[in-house]
């Protein structure tokens, strides 16, 4: 099976500098469709599917290698391989922000420019790392997501999303949820709210953008500022915004944010 059928990559754009950008959880690449077309002239987009995810081919997925955010690490890693990849830039958005900094650390020639969107290097309190949960909730989240993965997507999308003034929003989010294999989903929500990747930040150093909203339930102001501190090379901007999605909740602000840092092509 061809790596670019496995996890459904689409190549659009007429500029030479790649751009991929990964979607975070229970989500797929047509979340990115607001954020797109401004960068379609200037870059080659490469947008893909996590195994389990969209239009990916489910019969791939490995319980193993899925198991750490390494794996999915790895596969955007196989991508950027065939399609041959460098000094390209990595938008990332909640899980996948960490999926990038994995493998911008293993293959730092792949990527000049990390964009990461709502990153959260571990998302339970430790000691003074403020993380927004505790033990006990990622426990009772995950707890629930396994006796009633419907109702646990119908109460979690609006938490994510923010922005209840835009209940649409939150809408989307539930029906990609609906539409992921649930035990595809209950293993990677696993692997999302219990990994630790603190330790890997100070190792990437590729030039990197935090972009936070203001007010964020699943990752708060605090984690943006930690990952800040302990990203070598990197700024950080907080937007005007709430939710944990600005690429669809403010994707105005989220595009400007991107094109001040990225600078002129």
């Amino acid at each position: 099976m061809s790596v670019l059928h496995r996890n459904n990559v689409t190549v659009v754009g007429s500029g030479d500098t790649p751009m991929m950008f990964a979607h975070g959880y229970g989500c797929d690449q047509n979340m990115w469709r607001w954020i797109t077309p401004p960068f379609i002239d200037t870059h080659r987009l490469i947008l893909f599917d996590h195994v389990g995810a969209g239009q990916s081919e489910l019969s791939a997925y490995d319980r193993m290698k899925y198991s750490t955010l390494q794996g999915y690490a790895q596969d955007v890693l196989e991508i950027c391989d065939e399609l041959r990849v460098e000094h390209g830039v990595f938008v990332g958005q909640s899980v996948s922000t960490m999926i990038g900094v994995l493998a911008a650390i293993q293959e730092p020639e792949r990527f000049d420019h990390l964009v990461l969107i709502g990153p959260s290097p571990r998302y339970i309190n430790d000691g003074e790392y403020v993380g927004g949960f505790t033990g006990k909730d990622i426990q009772e989240l995950l707890e629930l997501q396994d006796s009633n993965y419907l109702g646990w997507s119908a109460n979690l999308a609006p938490v994510i999303m923010g922005n209840e003034d835009r209940p649409e929003l939150s809408e989307e989010l539930r029906n990609s949820f609906c539409r992921t294999d649930p035990e595809i989903a209950k293993q990677f929500a696993a692997v999302t709210f219990l990994s630790d990747n603190r330790a890997d930040l100070p190792h990437a150093q590729v030039r990197s953008l935090v972009l936070q909203c203001r007010e964020d339930a699943i990752a708060p102001l605090p984690v943006g500022e930690y990952v800040h501190r302990h990203l070598p090379n990197s700024e950080l901007v907080v937007l005007n915004a709430t939710g944990h999605c600005p690429h669809l909740s403010a994707p105005d602000a989220t595009i400007a944010a991107m094109q001040a840092f990225l600078g002129p092509t």
